[in-house]
Parts: structure tokens; C-alpha cells; sequence
């Protein structure tokens, strides 16, 4: 009886797991078709233009357009519906900053849009279409995911599995258009640089997908087309946000959840300043280094060796505080006796992967980097700052992962430590003094219940007031050793309350702290610093083909670990 009662449910979760199955393997091959004619556009593959790549890209997105709008019509119809929700997914600062990025991905369209109206005469069709199709889906996008990142979908599940790895992949597509756009125009200007750093036996060859005429005004054309890659970091981080919001969407379709009450967690200045007043110092200084660092480097061979050398020094110094609020977070951590939440998780358990799969980029890249300064020949003074620099680099983020991860699958407070783990001290007859077992067997008064009493606890404050037909000298000495005896469970509260709250401090400010500085080391390669490149010392030990292959397939990488540690460091700092 009971494996025929359960045959149904088994048997049921078949088309499911299968649909999983189908629509993974559908998004899989959109993907590599697209990843693979873009990377025939790049290296000039024969018959293969930036138009056929536009086009791809132009029909996923209007077939995502259709698949949006048919779900949000049917959301519509059926708004009275009560609709299950991942409390988890698709945080409110999380759609905030889906929507900055939007934003300024709307304002690299615009410039896009007249990019191409100024080169019209030979750029194709398709680079027109092509920005105003990406803003109709940017705007329609946001708004989905603002109203529907939290949905549990239970209906027409199949099909929904597809239109959702559609638009994952949809996504992922455009990120890679926009990382080899932005990662070209890089290398172009590293090819320049090289030369005022003495490799000359470089081969120096342009990549140039410049148009062949001339522009109809000379003064807009310079603004658009010098805009537009200072605009690609925030458009290739909103594609990357876009793509794990709908992957989470997408691993809720089917799953049933418990409904419990989920305590919010808004963020607060208060308890942070000092996390933050040093947060703002290494971002303000980061800031100056890449202005300084972008303005030197280049110029000449010295120029270029001492912007170098103030980048690593400035990268090792900020590294080095990192790893130690890191070390002291853990160390915190280690004291606490807190259980883990391992509960079912999509939203939670993606985090954790992005971090440790992404992070790969930069290890990747720094021991390629030691590995090169081991090898090579010759040293250049500036060189040898790289190796602290590369060591710490891959320190700090095995650090800073820990942290994160342990932080969000902390189970999150409901109550203050001291009143959940104080033992109560209480005094019973006779003057002996007993520790109760816990204070939830005390707050419930579970014996007293079953008697018809209350708690000894409650009544008064002390037990000395029922023993009425006793001495009047044994009732102030018992109330005397009560008094004194609750007084010191009551500082014995304080004290640990306040041991509970310091530390919750100082774990707020080493989040905000860390929040920031994340976001300072983000600058740097989003906006052309990038010392990987401008080094010189691992091209000529790995070659200059490889090395730059290799670090442009880490770099997206390694910037995205960082905007995506900031987003998980902030919302530490909110469940903290």
C-alpha cells in the first residue's frame, strides 16, 4: 500500500525533472551557437560579419520580448491568485542595483543609437536596430524582474522552464557581446603601451573594427565612441545580475516551499561608522590611483614604471587590511556557538558558487603572474611588486569567501543571545542556591503550568514570599540573598549583552568595511587599470597570444567577483 500510495508522486516528478533536463540542454546549445559566431566575428572568420552577430542577438532578444509580455498578461488575468514566493530571491537592493546599471546601460544605447546615425553611410542595418531592440528589452526586463523575481511558478511549468532559460542565456550572450567589445578596445590601448615599456619585439598589431568613413559631425563622433566603453562595465554587470536573477527564477519553477515568517532585514548606518569612514578612505584613494594611474601610463617609460609601482603598493596595502578584518571576522565567528541554516536554498546556494567559481578568474591570473616572476630572466624593479601583490590576492579572497559564506548560512537572530542562552538564577528554600536547566523551560514554566502555578520567577521576583508562616528575620534574610543573588544574574545579563552586541558591532563595520573596498577594487579593471595587461613580464615569458587570451577569458571574471562579493557583503551586513 504504501509504495502504491507513493508511486503517484514519483511517477509526477518524472515530466518535471525531464523539462529541467530539455530546457537546460536548449539553453545550453543557444549559448555555444552564439558563443561560437562570436568569436568568429572576432577573429574575422571568412562570411562572418558584426551584422549576422547582431542579428543572432536581436532575434533571442525580441523571442524573450514575446515571452515577457505573454507572462505578464497571464499575471495580470490571474492577479487574485495567491502565488507562492521565495523570500530569498530578488532582494530590494538587489533590484536597486539591477536598475542603476540599467539605467546606464539605457544612456550606452542613446550613444549607440547616434554612433550609428553619424556612421550610417556604412555601418549595416543591424547596428541601428540593434540598440533600440536592447532598450525595449532593458526597460521590459527590469520591470519583470522588479515584479517577478520572487515567483514560484506552478502553472505551465514545461513551458515557462523554456522562456526563462531562454532569457538566461539571452542574457549571458549579450555579456560576452559586451566583455569582447569592451575587452578589444583594452587590448588595443595595451598594444600602444607596450611600446613606451621597451617590448618592442612585441608584435604590435591593431584590432581595429573602426568604420571605413567618415563621420558627419567630427566632435559628436569622439563623445559617442570614447563614451561608450567608459559605459560597457556597468552594462556588462547588469546582464551578469539580469542572468542570476532569472537562473534563480528559474531553479524555483515547481519547488515547494515552507511558509514560514521571514523577518526583514533593512539596512542601517547606525553601528557602522567607523567600517565606513575606512571604507571611504580606500575608495576615495582607489579613485585617485586609477585617474593618476590611467593619466601616467603610457606617457613615457618612467611614467609608466611608476604608476605601476603606485598601483601595486596601494593594491598590496588595501589587500592586507582585508585579509586581516577577514581573519578577525572569522576568529569571532569561532567563539560563537551559532548553528547553520542548511535549509533548501537556490538563491543562497547560486551565491556561494558565483563566489568560489568566479574568483578562479583571478587566481588564474595570479599564478600566472608568480609563475612568471619565477621564470623570467630579467626583472624590472617594478616587477617584483607584482609577487606580494598576486600572493595576496589569492589570500584575501580564500578569506573573504569563508567569511561570506559561513555569514549567510548563520541562522539569522530572533532573539537576543544573553536572553537565549542566560541561565537564570534563582534561589529556592533553604537558601540553596540552583541554575535552572534553560530559560525556556523557565519562560514556558512547564511544571508550574501543570500544577496551576507560576513560575517561582514570576511571582514577586522571589520565591522567600511564600513561605508566609516563617520568621520575620528568615524572610529578610531570604530576601536579602535573593536580591543579591538575582542581582548578579542581572549583571552577569548585562555583561553578556554587551559582550554580544560589541561583537555584532565590530562584525557590521568589518562587512561595511570589506563592502567598500570590494567596490573600490572593482574600479580598476572596469575602467583600463589593468596591470595584468600593462606588466609586460608574463608576455614574454607565456607569449603575447596566450597570455592576453587568458586574461581576457579571467578578467570578466575577476570583475564580477568583485560587484557580486560587495552585493553578498552587503547583505551581511543586513542580516548581522
Amino acid at each position: 500500500m504504501e509504495k502504491g500510495a507513493g508511486s503517484p508522486s514519483v511517477g509526477g516528478s518524472y515530466p518535471q525533472k525531464n523539462a529541467e533536463i530539455l530546457s537546460s540542454q536548449y539553453g545550453i546549445n543557444l549559448f555555444l551557437a552564439g558563443l561560437l559566431l562570436t568569436f568568429a566575428w572576432a577573429v574575422h572568420a571568412v562570411g562572418i560579419s558584426k551584422s549576422h552577430l547582431l542579428s543572432y542577438l536581436i532575434t533571442l532578444m525580441l523571442i524573450q520580448l514575446l515571452w515577457m509580455l505573454w507572462y505578464l498578461g497571464r499575471s495580470c488575468t490571474q492577479r487574485r491568485l495567491i502565488r507562492d514566493k521565495d523570500t530569498h530571491a530578488g532582494a530590494r537592493w538587489l533590484k536597486c542595483g539591477i536598475t542603476l546599471f540599467a539605467v546606464i546601460t539605457l544612456i550606452l544605447d542613446s550613444f549607440k543609437i547616434g554612433y550609428y546615425v553619424d556612421f550610417s553611410n556604412c555601418l549595416s542595418p543591424a547596428e541601428g536596430i540593434f540598440p533600440v531592440t536592447h532598450a525595449v528589452h532593458t526597460i521590459l526586463q527590469v520591470y519583470f524582474l522588479w515584479c517577478h523575481a520572487k515567483d514560484i511558478i506552478q502553472s505551465f511549468k514545461t513551458l515557462e522552464r523554456f522562456g526563462v532559460i531562454h532569457s538566461v542565456f539571452t542574457n549571458l550572450l549579450l555579456w560576452t557581446n559586451g566583455v569582447l567589445t569592451e575587452s578589444k578596445h583594452q587590448l588595443n590601448e595595451h598594444k600602444e603601451r607596450l611600446i613606451t615599456l621597451g617590448f618592442g619585439n612585441i608584435t604590435i598589431v591593431l584590432d581595429d573594427h573602426a568604420p571605413q568613413c567618415n563621420c558627419t559631425t567630427t566632435t559628436l563622433c569622439s563623445i559617442f565612441s570614447q563614451g561608450i566603453y567608459y559605459l560597457y562595465p556597468f552594462n556588462i554587470e547588469y546582464h551578469i545580475l539580469a542572468s542570476t536573477m532569472l537562473y534563480v527564477l528559474w531553479k524555483n519553477i515547481g519547488r515547494k516551499v515552507e511558509h514560514h515568517q521571514q523577518h526583514k532585514t533593512p539596512f542601517k548606518f547606525r553601528g557602522i561608522t567607523v567600517g565606513m569612514i575606512f571604507g571611504l578612505i580606500v575608495l576615495t584613494s582607489t579613485i585617485a590611483i586609477v585617474v593618476v594611474y590611467l593619466i601616467q601610463i603610457g606617457g613615457s617609460k618612467i611614467k609608466s614604471e611608476l604608476a605601476l609601482t603606485m598601483f601595486y603598493l596601494h593594491a598590496i596595502f588595501v589587500l592586507a587590511l582585508m585579509c586581516t578584518a577577514g581573519i578577525v571576522a572569522l576568529l569571532i565567528y569561532r567563539l560563537e556557538d551559532r548553528s547553520l541554516d542548511n535549509s533548501k536554498n537556490p538563491a543562497r546556494k547560486l551565491d556561494a558558487e558565483l563566489l568560489v567559481g568566479t574568483a578562479a578568474g583571478s587566481w588564474l591570473l595570479s599564478w600566472g603572474s608568480i609563475l612568471a616572476i619565477i621564470c623570467a630572466r630579467a626583472h624590472p624593479k617594478y616587477t617584483w611588486y607584482n609577487l606580494p601583490y598576486s600572493i595576496l590576492v589569492i589570500i584575501e579572497k580564500y578569506i573573504q569567501n569563508l567569511f561570506i559564506i559561513e555569514s549567510i548560512h548563520r541562522e539569522q537572530e530572533k532573539a537576543n543571545d544573553d536572553i537565549k542562552t542566560l541561565r537564570i538564577v534563582t534561589v529556592s528554600r533553604g537558601s540553596t542556591l540552583s541554575l535552572t536547566p534553560s530559560y525556556k523551560e523557565i519562560y514556558n514554566g512547564r511544571a508550574a503550568r501543570d500544577s496551576g502555578e507560576l513560575p517561582c520567577l514570576f511571582k514577586g521576583g522571589i520565591c522567600g514570599r511564600e513561605n508566609d508562616d516563617g520568621g520575620g528575620g528568615a524572610k529578610e534574610e531570604t530576601s536579602h540573598e535573593n536580591s543579591s543573588v538575582m542581582h548578579s544574574a542581572s549583571d552577569f545579563s548585562f555583561y553578556s549583552s554587551n559582550s554580544v552586541t560589541n561583537k555584532r558591532r565590530i562584525l557590521k563595520n568589518i562587512a561595511a568595511f570589506l563592502f567598500l573596498c570590494n567596490l573600490s577594487l572593482w574600479i580598476p579593471p572596469a575602467f583600463g587599470c589593468r596591470p595584468e595587461y600593462d606588466n609586460g613580464l608574463e608576455e614574454i615569458v607565456f607569449g603575447f597570444e596566450p597570455w592576453i587570451i587568458v586574461v581576457n577569458l579571467a578578467m570578466p571574471f575577476s570583475i564580477f567577483y568583485r560587484m557580486h562579493s560587495a552585493a553578498s557583503l552587503f547583505e551581511v551586513n543586513c542580516k548581522t
